[in-house]
């Protein structure tokens, strides 16, 4: 496991309990992500971005930013931008522009939501079964969690919840998905990293060629080069590229997240944890094969297991 550097909620030693309740946490996390994030890229999802007017070239990228932070649209780019940590601010900036009036998002939100019910039925139809019945308890689990700090989470737990079951388990899914990625955000600032810098790290921590993952979240080239400046300031790289200093604090933050994610799984209970883990994980590893063939096999990294460590 990586270093603690001083967060105050390592214990300062891991008992086997422990240990198997951060390794459940950072298993369960995968396939969270993979429930909600195959969606960005699937040609369901991105027809319907089309056809409520977003160019072609452009559908993917800004339907999926119109869709996601469409609970907090109305408070502008600067709010997404800031609740969104990684993704380019120049595209979020250029999707509030082109769409003009913040009353559309809603319409690409409910334009994914059909896109996961059509998708789920033709890919993983029996997944759909397992989120629906699921459903219920995680709504329980996600109106227990502390909405303080966690914005994107909070504005999308006031949402009004689907009618239909399938749809239900998604959202429900989707909350938890944005309960650690508001958590994940705030350990990335509290090491003074910003959306470029952090991106760098990430990249050199699953091994990817230099800068990809930045480049793929629109990053421009001169955010990038402020990103490996501060790295260096930071010590965490040099002329040759992220040092294992950085390498280390990136999986340290991995860590810290999984572990500030424990709770919500113990809320749900560690044998239903277990359970889910084994009937998401098959229909799980088909929809990442849908990112492979629609995005790449690049995307989607908080799915692949190439971390280094655990």
């Amino acid at each position: 496991m990586g270093a603690s550097f001083g967060w105050p909620w390592h214990d300062g030693g891991v008992t086997s309990d422990s240990t198997a309740s951060l390794a459940l946490s950072a298993r369960v996390s995968r396939s969270v992500q993979t429930t909600v994030g195959w969606i960005f890229w699937d040609p369901g999802a991105v027809e319907r971005y089309q056809a409520l007017g977003l160019p072609e070239q452009f559908a993917s990228p800004l339907g999926y930013i119109a869709a996601r932070c469409a609970p907090i649209a109305n408070a502008g780019p600067d709010a997404v931008i800031a609740a969104f940590g990684s993704i380019s601010p120049l595209g979020i900036r250029g999707l509030f522009d082109f769409l003009a009036d913040t009353s559309r998002f809603a319409a690409f939100a409910a334009a994914r939501d059909e896109a996961v019910v059509e998708g789920l039925a033709n890919y993983t139809p029996a997944f759909g079964e397992v989120l629906a019945a699921a459903a219920p308890r995680l709504w329980e689990v996600v109106d227990q969690l502390s909405g303080t700090g966690r914005v994107l989470f909070s504005a999308l737990r006031a949402q009004p919840r689907p009618l239909d079951p399938v749809l239900a388990g998604w959202h429900a899914v989707n909350a938890i998905r944005e309960w650690r990625g508001d958590s994940h955000w705030a350990i990335v600032v509290s090491h003074g990293l910003d959306h470029a810098a952090a991106s760098i790290l990430h990249n050199a921590w699953l091994g990817y060629e230099p800068d990809w993952l930045p480049r793929s979240r629109g990053t421009s080239e001169a955010d990038l080069a402020r990103g490996w400046d501060d790295l260096r300031a930071l010590g965490l790289a040099d002329d040759q590229g992220v040092t294992s200093q950085g390498i280390d604090l990136r999986e340290a933050i991995e860590v810290a997240t999984d572990e500030l994610c424990i709770p919500v799984w113990q809320r749900y209970g560690v044998g239903q944890t277990l359970a889910f883990c084994e009937q998401a994980e098959p229909p799980c590893q088909v929809l990442l094969e849908r990112v492979d063939v629609t995005a790449g096999v690049n995307y989607q990294p908080g799915s692949r297991t190439r971390r280094l460590r655990i």
